[in-house]
This record gives C-alpha cells, structure tokens and sequence, in this order.
C-alpha cells in the first residue's frame, strides 16, 4: 500500500456516457487512483496540456475528438504516458490504420470493474 504521503497516480479519463464514466471514476478512486474526468475528448485533450498524468484512460467513440485522435495527441505531449482504450468496438481499435499508440491496451465493454482496476495497475506496473 501506498502512504499517504505519496502522490497517487493520475488518471484521465474520456468517456461520453455518464453512467459508465461515475462508475469507472468510482472504481478508480476506490483502488486509490487520483482521476480527472471529462466526457469528451477535447477537454480531456485541453486538460492534458495542463498538467502531466500517468495513464489516460479513453472511450474511442466520443463526440468532438474520438479516443484515438485522444490517445495520438496525448502520446505527442507525453511519449511516457500510458495509453489504455475502453471500447464496445474492439475491432475499431485493432485496426492498424488508424494510429492508435502501439503500447496501448484494449479492454472491451461489457468488463467487471475488477478486471479494469486490475489491468490498469499491470499497466502502470508495466
């Protein structure tokens, strides 16, 4: 466990529906991640040029600026930056023309929120 002490990590999150995205925040907040939410990727883009943050979590499929578009721009400003899609179109993300980040991980929806707490703490263990 981490102390107190220590920062815990960031997390931006793009996700358009509302439901979804109080849950993913919840469960994140839970596992004791620090998350940024935002439910477009414009925001979440203007939000990045603000300040660091260690995984950027994205729908694909959003209004303004898809997560793909997202997770390109992202890894421009910060090649560190962890990059993981959460999509009902794992095909979408899967397709090479598109210019996802290489490193980046897909988890499909439907998923139990266990499963994206534990891929995201690989992902930042990676």
């Amino acid at each position: 466990m981490a102390n107190m002490g220590e920062l815990s990590t960031k997390i931006l999150l793009a996700e358009d529906d509302n439901d979804m995205r109080r849950f993913l925040v919840k469960a994140l907040q839970n596992a004791g991640y620090d998350v940024a939410s935002f439910d477009n990727g414009m925001s979440a883009y203007h939000r990045l040029r603000e300040e660091p943050f260690e995984l950027l979590l994205t729908d694909i499929v959003m209004p303004e600026m898809d997560g793909i578009e997202l997770a390109r721009r992202a890894t421009e400003l910060d090649p560190d930056i962890k990059v993981m899609f959460i999509t009902g179109f794992a095909a979408v993300a899967l397709n090479p023309d598109n210019q996802a980040p290489k490193e980046a991980k897909i988890l499909s929806k439907p998923f139990h929120l266990k499963d994206l707490v534990n891929e995201v703490q690989r992902l930042l263990a990676a």
